[in-house]
């Protein structure tokens, strides 16, 4: 206990704080990798005026109350309140868009990823890039408003992410790691850097409009894991620790978007591993050796938080239905007299639906709060159906709602695996739906038809996977690449757990894709008829 008191006081920490869709957490870690406090603060999107939002307000006041409930911690289980960090980093969910003047000010409500109104900017640049702009980039934002002759961009000096955002407040810094980047714009991975072939005809493109600024004057700076991304000043210190002890100057590293810190946190960075995060939205990420074959509009090419491509399949939907579901019967228990602990509520309904037929005795369910990239449709309605003769039972529900939390990103990624035959030496599961342990796993596997691997860390994903990356900026050698410092410093004594789905989950799963695929016209439908 001394010695971590001292730790804590020294600095010899690092502090990843990451902004999920649906809670705020910060973790904090010792020099090996070690979480030795956490804190967390629960928001939610609104849709307003069609635009999926979160307030400045709320941003700032999450940031507060995350850090605020993470000092708390330290001070209760060590008795002691930290003053400075050796690093620390932001990360938050990616793409969307930002828009700032000259002072900082937000000219635009801040637009999140599960926004879909860009169809038409995103068509246009993935025909004149002739590489895939998914609706969520923050460059189709950008074209879009364009295109939508928004008044706000002429007065537009910075246009950014959410994590990006957060780390100007506490910097002063315009800059943004690879991984975040390459969500906002394409990269080179030559250079790390925005592709500037690409860059060029962005400008040509928009030059009619005349606005005083180019495509590189509005965008952060790109930096890779491990660069000094600027220091915490007097400001952020205040924004950041509403209790004034907080000292400026501790390092930053570069700010990360959510696949970013999960590709770190199940060490997948390397070539030829992947890992499936799956929370509010489902991402699947392999890094590839090669370059794909073709283009797909339903696969986007980011990169690492070093800057190696990455083929993702990121369906907009993922949880956030089956989690309705669950507070549902939460709901029940307590109007029966019985309340119950979310943590065991989840366990009992998610381990029961291993009861279930392997193909969820023919129920169907879409998750979409959304619109969803991967099957073509800009906008969703969460939809649950069956045949008169279905097998309805509980076990098949949950079953189907587990499946279904999958559905969108295994459509992906039978793309990478089945068609483009993308190599994978392991998959890593993380993220809240992997918390019961061996359920989502099972299915996870049943869905890559390969053995996936969930790490003792799975619980914590993103915010500890940024406070590693601090770590790294912070701790490494020289020369030392990200990949070797996760392997032989953090991942090297790590306990993790593999399951492999037998032949008849794997068969299961393939048949409840088929009817996942098949019955897409039905969800087209209840978009269209289903109206506020």
């Amino acid at each position: 206990m001394a010695d971590v008191k001292d730790m804590i006081m020294n600095g010899q920490t690092a502090l990843g704080i990451e902004f999920g869709s649906t809670n705020i957490k910060a973790v904090l870690i010792d020099e090996e990798g070690t979480v030795l406090a956490t804190g967390s603060h629960g928001w939610e999107n609104s849709l307003i005026d069609g635009i999926w939002t979160y307030s400045q307000e709320e941003i700032l006041a999450g940031l507060k109350s995350c850090y605020s409930a993470m000092r708390q911690d330290v001070e209760k289980k060590y008795g002691v309140t930290p003053v400075t960090y050796g690093a620390m980093g932001i990360s938050a969910m990616m793409h969307g868009y930002i828009a700032l003047d000259k002072d900082g000010k937000l000219l635009s409500p801040f637009q999140t990823w599960r926004n879909s109104n860009t169809q038409q900017a995103a068509d246009e640049l993935t025909e004149l890039f002739n590489f895939n702009i998914p609706l969520r980039w923050t460059i189709a934002h950008l074209y879009q408003c364009i295109l939508d002759q928004e008044e706000h961009l002429k007065d537009t000096v910075f246009v950014t992410t959410l994590d990006s955002y957060v780390h100007y407040l506490l910097t002063g810094e315009k800059n943004t790691g690879v991984g975040d980047a390459s969500g906002i714009f394409p990269i080179d991975s030559s250079t790390n850097d925005y592709d500037q072939g690409m860059v060029d005809k962005f400008d040509a493109l928009i030059a009619k409009y005349n606005y005083p600024w180019k495509l590189r004057d509005v965008l952060p700076k790109v930096l890779v894991a491990g660069e000094k991304a600027g220091t915490l000043t007097e400001e952020g210190a205040k924004l950041l620790d509403e209790t004034g002890t907080l000292q400026a100057g501790i390092p930053m590293a570069p700010s990360e978007g959510d696949a970013g810190t999960g590709m770190v946190a199940t060490n997948s960075c390397a070539e030829r591993t992947g890992n499936v995060s799956a929370g509010t939205s489902t991402f699947a990420m392999l890094v590839c050796e090669k370059p794909l074959k073709k283009m797909y509009r339903e696969i986007d090419m980011v990169t690492t938080p070093t800057g190696y491509p990455v083929a993702m399949s990121h369906a907009n939907n993922g949880t956030s239905d089956l989690n309705a579901w669950v507070k549902l019967f939460g709901e029940f228990a307590e109007l029966a007299g019985f309340p119950m602990d979310p943590g065991k509520l989840y366990g009992l309904l998610y381990e029961n639906s291993l009861k279930g037929d392997k193909d969820c005795g023919g129920l169907l369910s879409y998750g979409y709060y959304s619109g969803e990239g991967i099957t073509h449709l800009n906008e969703g309605r969460p939809l649950f159906a069956r045949q008169p003769d279905s097998n309805f039972n509980l076990a098949n529900f949950m079953r189907a709602h587990l499946y279904s939390s999958l559905g969108a990103v295994k459509l992906g990624l039978d793309i990478l695996l089945k068609d483009e035959k993308v190599k994978v030496d392991r998959i890593m599961g993380h993220g809240g739906l992997f918390k019961t342990k061996g359920v989502a796993q099972r299915y996870l596997s049943a869905a890559v038809h390969a053995p996936v691997s969930v790490l003792e860390t799975a619980g914590e994903g993103g915010p500890w996977g940024m406070a590693i990356l601090a770590l790294f900026l912070n701790k490494k050698e020289e020369g030392e690449s990200l990949e070797d410092f996760l392997d032989k410093k953090i991942f090297a004594n790590m306990a993790s757990e593999t399951l492999e789905a037998d032949a008849a989950d794997i068969e299961g799963f393939e048949k409840f894709t088929k009817r996942y695929s098949d019955c897409i016209p039905a969800e087209k439908a209840a978009i269209e008829t289903l109206k506020d």
